[in-house]
């Protein structure tokens, strides 16, 4: 039996280190609000879909007056979001039912591709649950604070080439993240995937996108913009 699609898409932040007054997840990117974008690749990518957004319950009425005033018609549930990221999910999932596959996604990554949302949920046939990563480039130093506050390095060396940045989606089956999500809350889960392999769900894992940018700051955003042209 073919598993129905949700999307959780994660739109709790405030912003503050945007510098705007608008959560970030509602600026203008391209002539449309990040978040619109974010979704609308996930709807072009499968039209039958199921959307759940995920907002902060003082932003629920903003996010309504844009859909309404700019035409953008897409059925979804709006969430309201939690006190962390991890309750914001697990309030979502209450919508979600088992035997579909679910893909958690940050609102403010709205440059994912058509075909990466397309092929992770293809290889969702024989995966549990799928990671995109994209290898580090940086050297990584290991540091820690001196008497005055100042950075020093350590002898502690990293292997830079084990090491690699997870993204989002990250694409579950459904009654895997919603037993999950009803472990007790930990400071260790930074992310869909930290709370899956908590609870001994075996991850697997494919290459992202280097334009699959988390918008956090007016560099981000402007980088975001840069890129759309170039793509355009």
């Amino acid at each position: 039996m073919t598993r129905k699609k949700y999307l959780v898409v994660t739109a709790g932040g405030s912003g503050t280190r945007m510098g705007s007054d608008l959560p970030k997840q509602f600026l203008p990117l391209g002539g449309r609000a990040v978040l619109r974008m974010t979704i609308e690749q996930f709807v072009e990518a499968c039209p039958d879909i199921h959307v759940l957004t995920v907002l902060p319950e003082a932003h629920v009425s903003w996010w309504r007056r844009y859909c309404q005033e700019h035409g953008f018609n897409c059925p979804q549930r709006l969430v309201k979001g939690g006190f962390t990221r991890f309750h914001s999910v697990k309030n979502a999932l209450a919508y979600v039912p088992d035997g579909a596959l679910v893909a958690v996604h940050d609102g403010v990554r709205p440059l994912i591709s058509v075909r990466l949302i397309r092929e992770m949920f293809d290889r969702m046939e024989t995966a549990r649950a799928l990671i995109p990563v994209v290898p580090t480039v940086d050297t990584l130093k290991v540091l820690e604070k001196g008497p005055e506050g100042e950075l020093r390095e350590t002898d502690e060396r990293v292997d830079r080439s084990r090491i690699y940045g997870a993204q989002t989606p990250q694409i579950f089956r459904s009654e895997d993240l919603k037993a999950a999500y009803g472990q007790g809350y930990d400071l260790a889960f930074t992310d869909d995937a930290s709370v899956a392999a908590g609870y001994g769900i075996p991850l697997s894992f494919i290459p992202g996108e280097r334009t699959n940018l988390k918008l956090t700051t007016k560099e981000d955003l402007l980088l975001a913009e840069a890129i759309l042209r170039i793509s355009g």
